[in-house]
């Protein structure tokens, strides 16, 4: 049955999915938009509730599961992205909980504070998949890895990474029980570059957030370690600076 009015419970409830954050939380459940998220989403185990297809827009075979079809004028009001590719999944969010997280020899974490932007959040999960990086832990979390901003900024890289949240003293127990050689990006002009550090053993970089910086929490428990710049400006975008030190790990490992 085609689904053609806005007042259709499911809708709402795929509305209140992808706009009210404690609705995802409390409900277990997200929401993803655009074909090659949800086959991402699919392909790492996910488990998919119900797709939402507007089959005008979305010309490929359907998925395996439950389908919705919904007419043009429902797509375009329960799409993040306007009309984007005409298919909408619902899956099941997963509980990931970092004492079960098993570090390999040479494991590498990015690891960020307070992260409050969802598409520079999206943006860190992209550059982490690119260059295999083994996790991504936020600590303090201002935002939800599943905003559906996240998912799209991301383009579903989120489905492929290990990803965790935590405090920060649970986080400094685990890098320490598990041998991690910490490194930090305090302000400091003495500190050494980060090509200058070794990254090839099991290695774990925090990041602050653009506004404030690194905590002081992590004063002292940490190797500090800054890019180097040659302009006149003194700090990156945060999620420039996670990409560019991402590459500089995969770069030292290919070596």
């Amino acid at each position: 049955m085609l689904i053609e009015s806005l007042q259709n419970e499911k809708i709402k409830n795929l509305i209140r999915l992808i706009t009210d954050n404690r609705f995802r939380k409390k409900s277990g459940s997200f929401a993803v938009e655009g074909r090659q998220e949800n086959e991402r989403a699919a392909k790492f185990g996910f488990e998919v509730q119900d797709y939402y297809i507007c089959e005008s827009i979305f010309n490929e075979d359907f998925p395996k599961g439950k389908i919705h079809l919904v007419s043009e004028k429902v797509y375009e009001k329960i799409a993040y992205r306007g009309t984007s590719e005409g298919i909408i999944g619902i899956f099941k969010t997963k509980n990931s909980n970092l004492k079960d997280f098993k570090p390999k020899e040479n494991s590498s974490l990015i690891i960020v504070e307070s992260i409050e932007k969802p598409g520079n959040l999206g943006a860190i999960l992209r550059s982490c998949e690119a260059f295999g990086i083994d996790a991504l832990i936020i600590t303090d979390p201002r935002i939800d890895f599943y905003n559906p901003n996240v998912i799209r900024s991301s383009v579903g890289c989120l489905f492929g990474m290990n990803f965790f949240q935590s405090g920060n003293d649970e986080l400094h127990e685990f890098l320490e029980q598990n041998s991690f050689n910490i490194f930090t990006t305090l302000m400091d002009e003495s500190a050494e570059h980060l090509h200058q550090k070794d990254l090839k053993q099991r290695s774990a970089l925090i990041f602050g957030t653009e506004h404030s910086g690194l905590s002081d929490f992590w004063v002292g428990k940490g190797k500090n370690s800054l890019i180097p710049m040659a302009g006149s400006i003194d700090s990156l975008n945060l999620s420039n600076a996670v990409a560019i030190s991402c590459y500089e790990i995969l770069r030292q490992k290919l070596t």
